[in-house]
């Protein structure tokens, strides 16, 4: 039987069962208060043996705890609102033909078993909101109407209630998870089986697994699973106590866990919920919190790179045999979520067959997936340099190019040679590019980034550092993380502003300058992707820093001789040039930064006269330079120019 049939038939046999309820009680009210009114033709339909199915309001009186008397005065209320007879049954018994509703009076003098308590707040029908009262009259006189959600869902309608769905989400199981968080899971279920809490607190730096991980235990348990986001949650007592009744009340009707999704650590909203809660509740975050009583908590993490070129062979399928060696680079170098591979794979399956490179559209494909989140969190450098541009000694430049063996090779190292398993930290690259401003450090970088074909991001310190204690913590946390996961170069300029030496405590502005230190440094062990730090003044780093740093590149001021070569190779080959002496040129004590500046200069002044760049714009524009630096130019330097 289909499952279409099955809820059909469902419908059919809760219909002639509440039919048959609401009968009883009508036939209840006539027998006190309208004695010797006929049956009517539908109430004369007795069950004649057991249901063989559990009707929704034996659901409801079961999982809610009602008495006989408590599920016969929901009934009452739900026939007044079905059956316009009950209406009218209930206007005899109050002797007024307006009062067409059930009162809590009316059902002491009529159903079985009645006891004052089923109205007293904390009882099930009040305590679940299953019935609303207008007490204006009294307890004993006011109208008690069923809700809306129960009334429903007698009658075999069963929904989220439109209070909670604005803010609830479905999460169904992934089709595709990674290993060792298919173990976890299982390891989550197999600790609920005997754990006094049911709360699962789930940590780390896959936000996509965890929901995988809390849909696969909530299956594994014959559960549903909605989501709800920590900022959508009300911030009163008294509303999280509304919004806990009514979660628990829909646990229950659904057959639903709950999962609380923060993106900081969970704040006291959410553990303030937590405790009012019942049912199996997960909470995932970032972080982990001692905040939420729970002795369940587990760490997700995304999956490591043996693990993500799997994931990617599986969403890829036969599209995969068309990649050349790009699995192993994509999987090392990205750290992306089972679901992010999964939506990825799904388009390339129908896009690599179709292109003429292959592994360069699946790259650029998982670039843009990963690489999105940190353009709000950092500056965008277009990289358009190769190494031929870069003007620098053999030895610094054999350094530079040793960044770029790591970045391409950590698969092999970390994964198949083992030394991930070595430990978690120090599995990233630092490198600290120092020398006076113009030396060429953020051109490095950019060389680094087109080499690699990775995205460059420059970190902006005013939109990280922070007066506020622990902002500045959470900003770099987030830039980490997002750089991590897409694979980016993070250049930090002026690296001594943010990673400067830790001082004296003298009040508690050092204390929290040092933590922020402390942090970073922390934080920078622990990031595996590529970081690049430039200063012009290294001994002005922190000291336990410099030690943890894998590269460090001395940038020297350019001599003479390599001065013309950066001249020869500043104009674009579309410039319009006349003949230049770049000998004399590179006479001008002046770094690379320095000399784009003069040359860009010099450009726009031969625009404006309509002719190339010759050494009379040269000479003006490294004028204009000098003034600027406040270094006024020498004979010597600028001899024979013109």
């Amino acid at each position: 039987m289909s499952a279409a049939g099955g809820h059909e038939n469902f419908l059919r046999a809760n219909q002639r069962h509440l039919s048959r309820e609401l009968a009883r009680i009508k036939r209840t009210l006539r027998a006190r208060h309208a004695p010797g009114t006929p049956e009517s033709p539908a109430d004369e339909h007795e069950s004649t043996g057991p249901e063989p199915f559990e009707a929704a309001s034996d659901i409801v009186a079961r999982a809610f705890g009602l008495s006989a008397f408590e599920r016969d005065l929901l009934l009452l209320c739900a026939g007044v609102e079905m059956d316009s007879e009950m209406a009218s049954l209930c206007a005899e018994a109050h002797g007024q033909p307006s009062r067409r509703f059930a009162t809590f009076g009316l059902a002491l003098a009529v159903l079985d078993e009645p006891h004052w308590s089923a109205l007293t707040p904390i009882a099930p029908l009040r305590r679940f909101r299953l019935l609303e009262i207008d007490d204006r009259a009294g307890l004993s006189n006011g109208p008690v109407r069923i809700d809306e959600r129960i009334l429903h869902y007698l009658a075999g309608v069963n929904y989220v209630d439109p209070r909670l769905r604005p803010l609830l989400r479905p999460k169904t199981p992934a089709h595709l998870m990674a290993p060792s968080h298919i173990e976890l899971a299982r390891s989550v279920a197999a600790a609920l089986t005997n754990a006094p809490s049911r709360t699962v607190v789930l940590s780390g730096d896959d936000r996509d697994g965890q929901h995988d991980v809390a849909a696969h235990v909530a299956r594994a348990l014959g559960c549903a699973l909605h989501a709800v986001h920590s900022s959508d949650l009300p911030r009163t007592p008294t509303e999280l106590e509304a919004f806990a009744v009514l979660w628990h009340r829909e646990a229950i009707l659904l057959g639903s866990a709950l999962s609380i999704e923060c993106d900081e650590e969970p704040g006291s909203p959410v553990a303030m919920l937590v405790e009012r809660l019942s049912g199996l509740v997960f909470v995932t975050a970032r972080e982990a919190t001692r905040s939420i009583e729970s002795h369940l908590r587990f760490d997700v993490r995304k999956p490591g790179a043996t693990e993500q070129k799997a994931l990617w062979q599986t969403a890829l399928g036969g599209a995969a045999a068309r990649l050349d060696g790009s699995l192993d680079a994509v999987s090392s170098q990205f750290r992306l979520s089972a679901r992010a591979i999964l939506s990825a794979g799904h388009e390339l399956r129908a896009d690599l067959p179709a292109s003429d490179q292959p592994d360069a559209l699946f790259w650029r494909r998982c670039r843009g997936v990963s690489g999105a989140r940190l353009d709000d969190l950092a500056q965008r450098i277009e990289s358009a340099v190769g190494w031929d541009d870069l003007v620098l000694a053999e030895p610094h430049k054999a350094v530079l190019h040793q960044i770029a063996v790591h970045a391409t090779e950590q698969l092999r190292v970390y994964e198949e040679w083992g030394f991930a398993g070595k430990g978690a930290r120090g599995l990233g690259m630092t490198a600290l590019f120092c020398g006076e401003s113009g030396t060429g450090k953020t051109m490095a970088a950019e060389v680094i980034a087109n080499a690699l074909d990775l995205d460059l991001f420059r970190i902006d310190l005013s939109s990280v550092v922070s007066k506020f204690i622990g902002e500045t913590e959470r900003n770099l946390r987030r830039v980490f993380d997002a750089a991590e996961d897409g694979g980016a170069i993070l250049l930090f300029d002026e690296a001594d502003a943010l990673f400067g030496k830790r001082s004296e405590v003298r009040d508690s502005h050092d204390r929290y300058a040092n933590i922020e230190v402390s942090y970073l440094l922390q934080r920078m062990e622990a990031y595996r992707g590529l970081a690049i730090l430039t200063t012009n003044m290294r001994a002005a780093l922190d000291t336990a820093f410099q030690r943890r740093l894998q590269f460090v590149v001395q940038f020297p001021f350019p001599d003479a001789r390599e001065r013309e070569a950066i001249w020869r190779g500043i104009f674009p080959a579309a410039t319009p040039l006349e003949t230049l002496d770049y000998a004399r040129l590179a006479r001008l004590n002046v770094s690379g930064g320095n000399i784009r500046s003069i040359a860009l200069n010099a450009a726009f002044l031969a625009a404006e006269a309509r002719r190339p760049i010759g050494m009379a714009q040269l000479l003006q524009a490294a004028r204009y330079e000098a003034a600027k630096r406040e270094r006024p130019l020498t004979d010597a330097e600028t001899r024979g120019w013109v």
